[in-house]
């Protein structure tokens, strides 16, 4: 058989556009595809392979923990699970861990809690879900309605009801919508999807003190900043505030699917037995190698390496904006950054990412101004250099064609 992209128009359904590079090994931050052409891996996955490709860790014990069990579902417990809940439990604020699959399922599982707590709580009056413009927290119905982007959620039919949305960092905003009848209030800790955009002091802790005083948990959406993306273990403990319930995904597994939804022990009790689950949430596999990934972010040396091979992406992303002049600003924390095209190109930040893929360089978008990059956590400083020096040639091409 063979495998190409006419193959992909032909057998899967058209709801993605994927690029003609087709991946077929990977290690570190490089990538080789079918031709043999090799990459550097600013992309990691969408922000998901956070150890890069293959690391040692992670094969270890995915092939240890496949001679053991694969699945037994939530009839029974498994080591594995439990293990890691531990681990997340020690190392955050949370009581309590749910598992899912995904990071829309993790939402779902929190929106889900939400709205219990509040029924069980306070009574049927308090449903309202407060979340905020340009906003990503899945594709399931409820969490793709939560997501501040109708082009997302438009054309499903009727949406699931009460949930209302306000500009991220506009507190006085939040603050008239909010009210004794909002049971939750979702956020990412920095816009992923929605350009790479960083909470201020004041709004952060603002929309904190304004949920304590509604009685509305605060959530926050994790999948994208958790796991040292942001060099914190969660980008929550770099905030000074705490929120009520966390999601967590993407880098959770290195690559493997996994998603977990964190909270505290009196608000988990409203979960009670039968009111949510999932067939393969908790997977022996997933949590194996999910531990792997943990054990191996969560040290000093990783975590503040991070915010080291940030501020080297910063040096050398400036020294290529001062010769080229084509980006505003660039945006994030730790390594999820993102370059903020300049007015004369604006709309166009997916040709600089087409571009970097055709000088060997894998990266992102969020949204149509800004150009995305999430490499591993660990990457070696060459391969940011060499990196960026293709990320450069990328820049002049487009340029030269204007």
């Amino acid at each position: 058989m063979t495998v190409n992209r006419e193959l992909f128009d032909e057998v899967m359904v058209p709801n993605y556009a994927p690029s003609a590079v087709i991946p077929v090994r990977g290690e570190g931050s490089h990538v080789w595809d079918q031709a043999d052409n090799e990459y550097i891996d600013f992309a990691g996955g969408i922000a998901v392979n956070c150890l890069g490709h293959c690391h040692p860790a992670l094969v270890n014990a995915l092939k240890v923990q496949s001679e053991k069990l694969w699945h037994v579902a939530n009839v029974m417990a498994n080591e594995p699970a439990i293990r890691l809940a531990k681990k997340l439990v020690d190392a955050t604020f949370a009581d309590k861990v749910y598992f899912a699959n995904s990071g829309a399922e993790a939402n779902e599982a929190a929106l889900k809690l939400a709205r219990r707590f509040a029924l069980d709580n306070y009574g049927e009056h308090k449903s309202q879900i407060i979340a905020f413009n340009q906003g990503f927290h899945g594709r399931t119905f409820f969490t793709v309605t939560v997501g501040g982007q109708a082009a997302y959620s438009d054309g499903f039919g009727p949406k699931p009801g009460n949930i209302d949305h306000c500009n991220y960092n506009d507190l006085a905003a939040f603050e008239a919508l909010i009210s004794d009848n909002t049971c939750a209030v979702m956020l990412e800790p920095l816009q992923g999807e929605g350009g790479i955009i960083s909470p201020t002091v004041e709004f952060i802790q603002g929309v904190r003190a304004l949920c304590d005083k509604h009685n509305a948990l605060l959530i926050f959406d994790e999948v994208q900043t958790g796991v040292g993306r942001t060099g914190h273990l969660y980008a929550y403990q770099g905030l000074a505030v705490t929120p009520d319930i966390l999601t967590t995904a993407k880098a959770l597994g290195g690559g493997f699917p996994i998603g977990a939804m964190l909270t505290t022990t009196d608000i988990a009790k409203h979960l009670k037995v039968g009111t949510h689950g999932s067939t393969y949430g908790g997977n022996p596999l997933a949590c194996a190698v999910a531990e792997a990934a943990f054990d191996t972010v969560n040290t000093p040396e990783v975590l503040n390496g991070v915010k080291e091979k940030e501020a080297l992406f910063r040096q050398l992303f400036t020294q290529i904006n001062d010769k080229y002049h084509v980006f505003k600003e660039m945006r994030g924390e730790g390594l999820l950054l993102g370059a903020v095209v300049a007015e004369q190109y604006q709309g166009k930040a997916r040709d600089f990412m087409l571009a970097s893929i055709d000088n060997g360089l894998m990266a992102l978008v969020a949204g149509v101004n800004v150009v995305r990059f999430a490499p591993s956590l660990v990457i070696p400083e060459a391969d940011i250099r060499e990196g960026m020096a293709r990320f450069e040639k990328a820049v002049a091409q487009v340029v030269n064609a204007q």
